[in-house]
C-alpha cells in the first residue's frame, strides 16, 4: 500500500481527550496509529480534534508517517509521546490489542484553538 495516496485525505486527526495538554504544550510530537487510521496529507496542517467530542484544539503539521511494528518501539518513541516506554507500550496494547504492525505520524504544533 503506497502511503497517501487516496486523494481524499482526512481533514483532521482526532485524539483522546487525555492527549490534549501535551500536544497544546508541545510535549507530544508522533501518535501511533493502525493503517485504517493513516490517510492524512504530508506537509500539510490539518486540525486536531478530541475523539470523544470532535471539537478543535489545534493545527498540526504532519511531516512523516512510517511503518513501525510494535517491537520496535523504543525510548525516543516514548520520550516524543511524552511517556515511559513501559506507558507508551500498555497504551498501545489498550487501543490495539491484538496489532503489531503500526505507523509512526509525526507532527509539528502550527497554533493551539
Amino acid at each position: 500500500m503506497k502511503l497517501n495516496s487516496n486523494p481524499n485525505f482526512a481533514t483532521s486527526i482526532s485524539f483522546y481527550e487525555r492527549f490534549v495538554e501535551d500536544i497544546v504544550a508541545g510535549d507530544k510530537s508522533i501518535t501511533i496509529r493502525d493503517s485504517a487510521d493513516i490517510n492524512f496529507p504530508l506537509n500539510k496542517a490539518i486540525d486536531a480534534v478530541i475523539f470523544q467530542t470532535d471539537d478543535v484544539f489545534a493545527r498540526l503539521y504532519i511531516s512523516s508517517i512510517t511503518p513501525l511494528s510494535f517491537d520496535e518501539i523504543n525510548a525516543y518513541h516514548a520520550q516524543q509521546e511524552n511517556m515511559t516506554i513501559v506507558e507508551l507500550k500498555q497504551v498501545i496494547r489498550e487501543i490495539y490489542p491484538d496489532q503489531n504492525q503500526f505507523y509512526l505520524i509525526e507532527f509539528t504544533l502550527v497554533e493551539p484553538h
